[in-house]
Formats: C-alpha cells, structure tokens, sequence
C-alpha cells in the first residue's frame, strides 16, 4: 500500500505546485494532503498490529515531554492547543511518541466538539485537557470511534506509560 500511496503523493504534491487555476490547484491540495493522513494511519495501524503480535521492538531514544508537547502546537495552530510547564528527559520511540501526542490532541478538540485545548507537562506527564464526556472513552481508546487516539494508548502502554482520564483532564506519563 505504500508504494502506490507514495505514488499519489508524489504527483499530487507536483501538481499542488503548478500554477494552475482554481478549482484544480485546490483539489491537487486535497490530494496531497488525504494521502498524507493515509500515510500517517498506515503507520498507525502497522505499530498496533506489532503490538498486538508481540512483535513490538521500538527504538529508544532520548526526548524531552516539553518538546513533544510543542509538537501538537506546531502540528496543529497555536490557536487550538496551548502548551505550558517543565519538561524532562524521557526514554521513547521518539517519532511514534510525537505522533501519539499529537493523535491524542486531535482527538480532544474534535471529539470534545472544543476551540481550543491545553497540554501541561510536568516531567514525564503530559496534561491535556479539557476532556469532554463525549471525548473521555475515546481518548483512552476505549471507544474505537478514532484510530489515532487507539493507536497513541496502544504505543504509550506497550513502551511502559500509561493514559488515563482525571476528572476532565487525561494524564499521559512516559517512561523517564
């Protein structure tokens, strides 16, 4: 699937930057841009498919929390997610780890029906709130309405975290 997808891109992302008139060069856009949220949900569901096999073997690498928290900020506007607090050192599989944090973020705002949500780190912890009750199983993957949020529960416990809902905030610690 990766090399026909890879395919699409390619061309969508040649023909996004001709100039060509509108309604085409908006459509070339959408292109590319749907087949890089395919892109993303094929390495979703190829790191829980590893998981639930058992053959699960991630990379460690060092980050700090506070920088995969400004990930979702970067990924998704600074008008949407708010970061604050003290980061720390946390041994994960780094780019999964970005992905994750930024799938759980995506998940409030569009699940919870909200404008705007906050991450607030304190070490190994990430804060991210507010959590809706419609929002709440869903983010803990217990509610399989988004593949995202599943997948990001499914990395962080299999690296040794956990998430878990905190009155209307969900708690995501990483292993230091």
């Amino acid at each position: 699937m990766r090399t026909p997808l890879a395919t699409v891109y390619g061309f969508a992302r040649t023909l996004s930057r001709q100039e060509l008139g509108e309604p085409a060069g908006q459509y070339a856009r959408m292109i590319e841009e749907a087949t890089a949220q395919v892109k993303e949900l094929l390495e979703q569901l190829a790191i829980v498919a590893r998981i639930e096999s058992g053959l699960f073997d991630p990379v460690l690498g060092e980050a700090d929390s506070l920088e995969l928290a400004n990930v979702a900020l970067v990924e998704l506007g600074e008008d949407r997610v708010r970061v604050s607090g003290e980061g720390a050192k946390v041994q994960v599989p780094v780019e999964a780890v970005r992905r994750a944090v930024v799938q759980l973020t995506r998940a409030a705002l569009r699940h919870g029906g909200l404008d705007e949500v906050s991450l607030h780190v304190r070490g190994a912890e990430l804060e991210l709130g507010p959590v809706t009750r419609n929002s709440g199983q869903v983010l803990v993957g217990d509610e399989l309405r988004e593949l995202g949020a599943a997948a990001a529960c499914a990395l962080v416990r299999a690296i040794g975290g956990s998430v878990e809902l905190a009155g209307d905030r969900l708690l995501v610690r990483l292993p230091a």
